[in-house]
């Protein structure tokens, strides 16, 4: 069960958010075709060194590195390579955590690398962050965990995305994962009840095609079955009375 942050976690926790955000933008603008993705972890962990925090992934469950950059079909927790360079009009979700004073936040991003080849990839990035924006508009102390999903799945059922069902958000703040899950479907007014200074992380995860997914043989790596595009935006939010604050607003 996510606990209820004290006052002092939670000023740990917008230091954190802070300086994901901060990493989070300058890996953004050097997302460029021709870069690899471990030269962009490279330059997450620079950043991340000079602002004085700590990567939350790395050695999480055994992950290799600080940062998961996925390609196109590769939905999440993409291994950055240094084989693995980025082409023109590919979309790349960037995904990243902060440990600040052993308070940890966790933030993604999709964006599209150099032209546009397809207007349905831009317009697939644009939609699944509107429904992460949609998500976060139904909080306020005492929202039910189904009306999170609903609205997630509102916006992304009505242009008829693959929504995956294997992954969800979750909690977060002394753990990278903390329950409750946070699926990116539900009905309203069901599921569990949230409460004011808990912290979360939503994060909806589509596809052009079906939801089904498989992990590749790194042991990592989630990849949609049938090869299609897949796009990944996630903030850390601490629920208010009324609303929500997004702990890792870019």
């Amino acid at each position: 069960m996510t606990q209820v942050k004290t006052p002092t976690e939670i000023l740990a926790m917008r230091e954190s958010g802070r300086m994901l955000a901060e990493v989070l933008s300058v890996v953004r603008r050097e997302t460029v075709p021709g870069i690899s993705t471990k030269q962009l972890s490279d330059i997450a962990v620079k950043e991340l060194k000079s602002l004085g925090g700590k990567p939350a992934f790395l050695g999480f469950q055994g992950f290799p590195d600080v940062i998961c950059i996925s390609i196109n079909e590769e939905v999440v927790h993409g291994i950055p390579r240094t084989s693995r360079i980025i082409q023109d009009g590919d979309i790349v979700s960037l995904d990243f955590g902060v440990d600040y004073n052993g308070m940890i936040t966790d933030s993604a991003l999709s964006l599209i690398a150099g032209k546009v080849r397809d207007p349905r990839d831009a317009e697939l990035v644009t939609n699944t962050e509107k429904s992460l924006d949609a998500g976060i508009k139904v909080l306020h102390d005492g929202v039910q965990i189904g009306d999170i999903g609903a609205a997630v799945e509102g916006i992304l059922s009505a242009h008829h995305y693959g929504i995956i069902r294997d992954l969800v958000g979750h909690g977060v703040g002394h753990q990278l994962h903390e329950d409750p899950n946070i699926p990116n479907f539900g009905t309203k007014g069901t599921g569990m009840h949230l409460n004011k200074n808990m912290t979360i992380a939503i994060e909806p995860m589509a596809t052009l095609g079906s939801h089904h997914v498989y992990i590749a043989d790194d042991g990592w790596t989630v990849i949609t079955e049938d090869g299609s595009r897949s796009a990944h935006f996630e903030h850390t939010v601490l629920i208010t009375e009324k609303d929500a604050e997004v702990l890792t607003k870019r």
